[in-house]
């Protein structure tokens, strides 16, 4: 009989999980196994019936490419929930995934946000957790779970400074003693570099392109800084006064001027954050310099370009998509221990 009991508390703690539920993607952490699932945050509904039919990375191949009778929907925006019922279906999916045959185990969850979540939008977030089938749901911020899982010191009182560019939001936080002493989240991230890259083709060559092709546009030949490479690459799209397909070759240069105005927006925002730092912590980044991280962390040549308008030194995360999930996870196996980096729900 102990043996027993002890198999089935082994059981409940090895399925506990930790959630980075971005807005472009969901990653899932147990503590057992690590990272056990990385999926876009995309559903696919049946027209007629409402119904979901799946989720993550099979319905990011279908777009541009489904019959009328199915609808592709990102139930999240700018880091926050923007339909409840579909991230609730969203997770339950996931989750059982990540579960296989123990459907019957309710984890505990501890889940990242972006650190300028509303007391609504937090409770949103718990409740849909809930009703995807966690027994316990934890909210940590973002920027705090990165930090961690760069294996920054959040704990001391010097000042550190992370950068974390998402999907759908970009949050700039100084942190010191367990806590966010200055943070500045905008929705602003790689979205909208995307929007700007089909905005650019539209305005330059009448030519629309889909959301996927402008995500690879901007990973295979995008750049933030001019003493980038220039590579060239085929695009191909539908000409907007024909209506015929269309190809044509850009470059690494038409893509940094594309991106320009949104990339100008990211460096004012961390201008504010590092304006409105204390001075005692602004001399510890100085010394120490700025931590980038998250998917806009890929962009090339983007260090380079937050360097020069800062005149502080970049350091970028050597697995910037996977850090905030890997915070996440090390609260989630100590959590008695890291408690106070854990957000207010009521707050």
């Amino acid at each position: 009989m102990r043996f027993n009991l002890s198999f089935k508390w082994l059981s409940l703690e090895s399925m506990n999980m930790a959630i980075d539920l971005g807005t472009t993607s969901t990653l899932i952490y147990t503590k057992d196994e690590g990272i056990v699932l990385e999926e876009d945050s995309m559903v696919a509904i049946d027209k007629n019936t409402r119904e979901m039919i799946t989720a993550g990375k099979e319905v990011k191949e279908m777009l541009g490419r489904i019959p009328d009778n199915i609808i592709i929907s990102e139930p999240l925006e700018d880091g926050v929930i923007a339909d409840f019922k579909l991230v609730e279906e969203m997770l339950r999916f996931f989750i059982g995934k990540v579960q296989k045959r123990r459907l019957f185990i309710k984890p505990k969850v501890v889940v990242a946000v972006p650190s300028g979540i509303t007391p609504v939008e937090k409770r949103a977030v718990i409740n849909s957790i809930e009703e995807a089938g966690a027994r316990e749901v934890y909210l940590v911020s973002e920027p705090i779970a990165a930090a961690l899982g760069e294996g920054m010191p959040v704990t001391e009182p010097a000042g550190n400074m992370i950068i974390d560019i998402g999907g759908g939001t970009t949050e700039i936080a100084v942190i010191a003693l367990s806590g966010i002493v200055n943070k500045v989240s905008i929705k602003i991230a790689g979205n909208e570099l995307d929007d700007a890259i089909q905005t650019y083709m539209y305005d330059k060559y009448n030519m629309a392109i889909g959301k996927v092709s402008a995500e690879k546009i901007k990973k295979n030949i995008g750049s933030a800084h001019p003493s980038v490479e220039n590579k060239e690459m085929e695009i191909r799209g539908r000409d907007l006064v024909e209506g015929l397909p269309k190809k044509i070759i850009i470059n690494s240069n038409e893509i940094r001027e594309a991106m320009s105005e949104t990339l100008g927006l990211m460096k004012n925002a961390i201008k504010k954050s590092l304006s409105e730092t204390p001075p005692e912590l602004a001399s510890d980044i100085v010394e120490k310099g700025l931590f980038l991280t998250g998917g806009g962390a890929l962009l090339s040549g983007i260090d380079k370009m937050i360097s020069k308008s800062t005149n502080l030194k970049v350091s970028v995360s050597e697995d910037p998509l996977r850090g905030v999930v890997k915070g996440a996870g090390i609260i989630l196996v100590n959590i008695n221990e890291y408690r106070d980096l854990l957000m207010d729900p009521n707050r």
